[in-house]
């Protein structure tokens, strides 16, 4: 596989932090064009620091050392166009004055260069796609008309209307009901498989996300524990803080992690 993204001694502190301690500490890390990577840690571990780093969304204040490098691209990725971004409440990318099918349209209308009614077009296929019933009906609706988990479906389909390579899913279903979650990774699983995305994937459940990846990358207290195929990861673990997530999952009634990893 090419790479896709070089993350190279990536730090990132943040202006109001007076101690000076680092979002994220010297980070090496390759991301393969085509590969589904879950990003796993705890609240505060840097996790969304980095999704944010790679889209180009920290804030004005944060000092960013080391780079990343975009091999596939060979120059920065385009919001929207070269990447979408799906995030945990999707009622911070989706405008609760206008109707479902505009905010899905725009994108492609705006990155596309389609007209409107080609753009409705593809909002509503990719509704369909969604799995969500009644799609001509849904282009008319506004997002408070929707549950959590179909307003989390048109996120995805705004994120990815532009058909862009990369989908940076960040902990977008942990504010989401069990079934609605396991729903959601199908998605998005089969989303990558038949588009061809890139997928990086964060979450802080090491259980759900070992379930479709093909690589995890660990992260604590600002820095990569360890990185490596999910199967090699799950079954012998480098880092003890590793082993004890894993271990957090199991119990009598918890089949094996291992046994869920795709071949």
């Amino acid at each position: 596989m090419s790479i896709f993204c070089s993350l190279r001694q990536l730090s990132v502190t943040y202006g109001r932090e007076r101690s000076g301690a680092a979002a994220l500490d010297g980070i090496d890390l390759d991301i393969a064009a085509g590969e589904r990577l879950a990003i796993i840690g705890e609240s505060g571990s840097g996790k969304s620091t980095l999704a944010r780093a790679l889209a180009g969304l920290l804030p004005e204040e944060a000092k960013v050392g080391g780079e990343i490098v975009w091999p596939e691209l060979g120059r920065p990725p385009r919001a929207g166009r070269d990447f979408g971004f799906v995030f945990q409440d999707p009622g911070s990318s989706l405008n609760p004055v206008l109707t479902i099918g505009e905010q899905i349209a725009e994108g492609a209308r705006r990155h596309l260069g389609l007209s409107w009614k080609q753009a409705y077009v593809r909002a509503e296929e990719l509704l369909g796609r969604m799995r969500i019933p009644q799609p001509d009906k849904t282009m008319r609706a506004f997002p408070h008309q929707l549950s959590g988990g179909q307003r989390q479906r048109v996120a995805i389909a705004a994120a990815i209307v532009a058909r862009p390579a990369l989908l940076i899913a960040d902990e977008a279903t942990s504010a989401l009901d069990v079934v609605v979650q396991a729903e959601i990774v199908r998605l998005l699983d089969g989303l990558v498989r038949e588009d061809g995305l890139t997928l990086v994937f964060i979450t802080h459940d090491i259980a759900l996300a070992s379930g479709f990846v093909d690589r995890i990358a660990v992260f604590r207290n600002a820095r990569l524990v360890e990185a490596g195929p999910v199967r090699s990861v799950l079954s012998a673990p480098k880092s003890d803080y590793t082993a004890a997530l894993i271990a957090s999952h199991r119990d009598l009634a918890t089949p094996p992690l291992i046994a869920e990893v795709p071949s």
